[in-house]
Formats: C-alpha cells, sequence, structure tokens
C-alpha cells in the first residue's frame, strides 16, 4: 500500500523535504504550537456549537417565556450533555489563544526574529493577532443576552467614531444601527466562516513561509552546531513532543472549563431597556481603560459636521498608533543581524525597556478599567499610566546595564553572554 502510494504522490520525497525539518527544542517556541492548538480546539468545539446554535433575533416562546431564538439557542445548548463545558471550552481556547499569540510576538520583539529577512512573517503574525481579537469580538454578540448586546453597542460607538467613514463601514458590519434584525445573521457569518477562513490562510501561510525560511536559533547553537538548525526533526520526535502538549492543552482547558463556566446568559438575561454595568474580557481592558479616563465630553470639530471624539482617541486612535508602529519596525530597525540566530534581550537594552514599558502601559490602562470600584479620580489614573510607563523602561534599561553591562560590538559578545 505505501509503494502505491508513494508512486503516486511522492510519499518518500515529502518525508524528507517537510517531515525531517527541524525544530528547535526550547520551551518558548511552544507558544506559536499552544495558538495553533487553541485555534484548532476552538474549530472543533464552534461545529458542536453552529448545530445547535439559531443566528436569529426573532421572538419565539420556550416554556411559556418570549425570548429572542439566538439566546434560546444559547439556553438550550447549556441544556445539552456537557453542552455548558463545551461552550466554556470555547470561550477559554480563545482567551489562550490571543495570549499565546501575544506572547509570541513579545518573543519575537525581545529577541529580534522580525528583522531581515522575516518581515513578512512578521506583518503576518500581527495580522493573526489582529484577526484573532476581531473574530473574539464578534462571538460577544451571539448569545445575545443583556451583556452581550451592551457590549457589542460599545463596539459598534468606537467603529462609528471614526471620521466621516466610521458610521458607514460600522452599518455595513453590523447590519445597520446595532442593533437591527440583520445585526445577528451578518455578525454569525462573519464570526463562523469569513474570519476562520482568514485565519486558516494566515497560519497556513505562516508555517509555509517559516519552514521555507527555517526556524530561528538561540545564540548558543552557532557554538554547538555551527550552520544548522539545532533540534529534532518533526516526523516522530516533534510529532510526539506536540501530540503531548496538545493531550496536555485539553487536560487543562477542559478542567478550567468545568470550573469556570463562561458567560451565564441566564445571570445576565435577554436584552432589556435598562443597560447593565459590563467590563470587556481582559485583552479589550486596557482600550476600556483609556475610555474611562477619556473625558467623555471631549471633541474635536473637522470640516463637514465630523469629530474626533473620546470613542475614537481611546478606541482607534491609541490602538491603530501602537499597531501601526509594530507593523513599521522591522523596516525602521535594520540593524544587521545574523539571519538565524535570536538576539539576546540584554545585549539590547532599549528594545527590551520599551517592551516592559509597553507593559506597563498596558497594565496600567488595565487599572483604569476598575476606575469605579478603586475609586481613582481620572487625575491619578493618568499620573498612574505615564509614570508607570516611563519608570518601568528607566529602570528596565538602568538594571540590564548593571547586571549584564553595556552590549558588546559584535556577534562574539552575543555568544559569550549565552
Amino acid at each position: 500500500m505505501y509503494r502505491w502510494l508513494d508512486e503516486r504522490l511522492s510519499l518518500t520525497r515529502f518525508n524528507k523535504k517537510f517531515l525531517r525539518k527541524a525544530f528547535p527544542v526550547h520551551h518558548s517556541f511552544f507558544l506559536g504550537e499552544i495558538t495553533m492548538f487553541a485555534f484548532i480546539t476552538l474549530v472543533l468545539t464552534g461545529i458542536f456549537l453552529s448545530f445547535n446554535y439559531e443566528p436569529s433575533t426573532r421572538i419565539i416562546k420556550v416554556a411559556g417565556r418570549e425570548l429572542p431564538a439566538a439566546y434560546a439557542s444559547i439556553l438550550y445548548i447549556d441544556s445539552l450533555p456537557f453542552g455548558a463545558v463545551l461552550r466554556s471550552v470555547h470561550h477559554w481556547s480563545a482567551n489562550i489563544m490571543i495570549a499565546a499569540a501575544f506572547l509570541h510576538l513579545l518573543r519575537i520583539l525581545v529577541t529580534g526574529a522580525y528583522k531581515k529577512p522575516r518581515e513578512i512573517n512578521w506583518l503576518i503574525g500581527l495580522g493573526l493577532l489582529g484577526v484573532a481579537v476581531v473574530t473574539a469580538f464578534t462571538g460577544y454578540s451571539l448569545p445575545f443576552d443583556a451583556f452581550s448586546v451592551t457590549a457589542t453597542q460599545i463596539g459598534y460607538g468606537i467603529g462609528a467614531s471614526m471620521p466621516y467613514i466610521g458610521e458607514w463601514i460600522s452599518k455595513v458590519i453590523f447590519g445597520g444601527e446595532y442593533p437591527t434584525m440583520h445585526s445577528i445573521p451578518r455578525i454569525y457569518s462573519l464570526h463562523v466562516l469569513w474570519f476562520p477562513l482568514l485565519l486558516m490562510a494566515l497560519l497556513g501561510l505562516h508555517m509555509l513561509i517559516m519552514i521555507k525560511q527555517k526556524h530561528t536559533q538561540p545564540a548558543y547553537a552557532k557554538k554547538v552546531a555551527p550552520g544548522k538548525i539545532l533540534g529534532v526533526p518533526m516526523m516522530p520526535q516533534q510529532g510526539f513532543m506536540m501530540t503531548i502538549l496538545y493531550l496536555l492543552y485539553l487536560a487543562v482547558v477542559f478542567f478550567i472549563a468545568g470550573t469556570w463556566i463562561a458567560h451565564p446568559v441566564e445571570a445576565f438575561g435577554p436584552p432589556t431597556a435598562s443597560t447593565p454595568a459590563v467590563k470587556p474580557d481582559w485583552y479589550f481592558l486596557w482600550i476600556y481603560g483609556i475610555l474611562q479616563i477619556i473625558p467623555g465630553d471631549f471633541k474635536i470639530a473637522l470640516p463637514g459636521d465630523a469629530v474626533i471624539n473620546s470613542e475614537f482617541i481611546g478606541g482607534v486612535l491609541i490602538p491603530g498608533l501602537l499597531g501601526l508602529v509594530a507593523v513599521l519596525l522591522p523596516f525602521v530597525d535594520t540593524r544587521k543581524t545574523k539571519q538565524r540566530y535570536l538576539e539576546l534581550p540584554t545585549r539590547h537594552p532599549v528594545r527590551t525597556s520599551i517592551t516592559f514599558a509597553l507593559l506597563a502601559f498596558m497594565l496600567t490602562t488595565t487599572l483604569a478599567g476598575w476606575k469605579e470600584e478603586f475609586g481613582f479620580s481620572n487625575g491619578t489614573l493618568w499620573a498612574i499610566i505615564i509614570i508607570g510607563t516611563l519608570a518601568t523602561y528607566i529602570a528596565s534599561y538602568l538594571i540590564i546595564i548593571a547586571y549584564w553591562g553595556k552590549p558588546p560590538k559584535g556577534e562574539a559578545g552575543e555568544l559569550e553572554e549565552a
């Protein structure tokens, strides 16, 4: 049978060319694989959910109650054996995928692996993270309970705040001024079809380029195996490790999902005229925090009756500027480096300190999302954000210089430090 297939599909050649590719054995390299595992789990659990979900806001009667069909279908899913757990697995896998992709990008950033010739894969990675976040947001509205409707209305308002084009774009995406009868079907199609297809395409392209360019290597690999990839072949060693890691991933995520059931829709109830107090998931909380500390009546008039308001600044402008900096980074930082070997973060104190400062900015703006709970004023929170960000940069830089000294010139310093 193998010979018959080999004659037609060139399996031996495929095995030598792809399945014997060397993979570095280092814990940080598994972050990308965890991202892929989370996406696979999202697809599998999403298939189950799509079998039992009705993307409609029509009113139906359930046990004497008049409920939106989308909301009622979530109640039905939760009533199925393990239905609530699988829905919870879907929720937590989305969180894990975004977290793993973010940490993976941080690893690429602090080790300089975004430089030539890997600029394209850096951009694809940024696109993957962005599409994953947007896909998670589209899943917010599908339960169509009071929480999801309120959270989605906030997202609609942020999109509509873009001068000149925002309202038009938001109405196209949300099927009108959210919520309308077309909103849920349109968002559902984006969530289960178009965005997953885009994620699959980006993942496939990301892996294809990675195989073509080969993995980056820790600096010590040049001493151990100069000119070669230090690692294990894809099959069978890496394949076994990936299988074990995926089984471990499933065990952990099912434990989390069974212990903390995600988004209990019955606790929020169907949409009502009142607006419940909501807070987004952690990956949106830093944007929510920025919106909390910008005065709601802030406006800058533009020609043609357009305005720049607080929603645009906090929800579009600041995240957009950070994204633009990330996109331009590999084309601005063109310092020469060995294509195959990772740079040590301690040998690049400015870049590493800026990365820590960025994390401090996101953590302190996340804190601003809890402004009412902690009783902080806007002035206090702005001081915490600005001082915390600057102090983190200065402290990180001084600590790196004090413990590791100024970076030596050339590759020799990298290897000595390794």
